[in-house]
């Protein structure tokens, strides 16, 4: 059987659905239960976590490299549409909230900001809505960041701008 030449490499950048980005810090070779197992080790320098993912495992997880210039384009388009609230119960929302954020789709996380972003002269959000919000927000930011030039602090700064440019109501 022929081994598949991965598709990532030690340095890259690449999304892990339930954590974000992280960097593949290296690739090694693990005996599991009697079997060598080669893994991806991807560090998550926010969270000071590291994880390690079985190469043959990686695109079944959803691991993914970074989103492209034009995916990061049309999420900038994503955040400047209409905010779309089902009108159903807050527990099901904020379950359908969370399975987006963890999807690892930009353009599904771009939605949930989108959705749970209040102007200032808006209603209180309620604290599960908060944490949502920021999670979404965090995972958006930390990617934009990546694809661009590194700096979270701008990146975030270019998406907050655009959500603050649609909250002017229509008169």
């Amino acid at each position: 059987m022929a081994k598949k030449k991965s598709e990532f490499s030690p340095n890259d950048f690449v999304v892990y659905p339930a954590h974000g980005v992280g960097k593949i810090v290296s690739i090694e070779t693990q005996e599991v239960a009697g079997f060598e197992l080669e893994m991806f080790v991807i560090a998550f320098e926010k969270d000071k976590m590291t994880l390690k993912v079985p190469t043959n495992k990686a695109e079944e997880v959803g691991m993914r490299a970074l989103s492209g210039p034009d995916v990061v384009a049309d999420c900038m388009k994503t955040l400047k549409g209409k905010a779309k609230v089902k009108k159903a119960m807050w527990s099901r929302r904020a379950q359908e909230y969370e399975q987006k954020i963890n999807s690892g789709d930009l353009i599904a996380i771009a939605e949930v900001v989108r959705d749970l972003h209040r102007a200032d002269d808006q209603r209180e959000q309620s604290y599960s809505e908060r944490q949502l919000y920021e999670a979404a927000l965090e995972r958006l930011t930390r990617e934009f960041a990546a694809v661009g030039n590194g700096n979270e602090v701008d990146a975030g700064l270019e998406i907050t701008d655009t959500l603050a440019s649609r909250a002017v109501p229509a008169a």
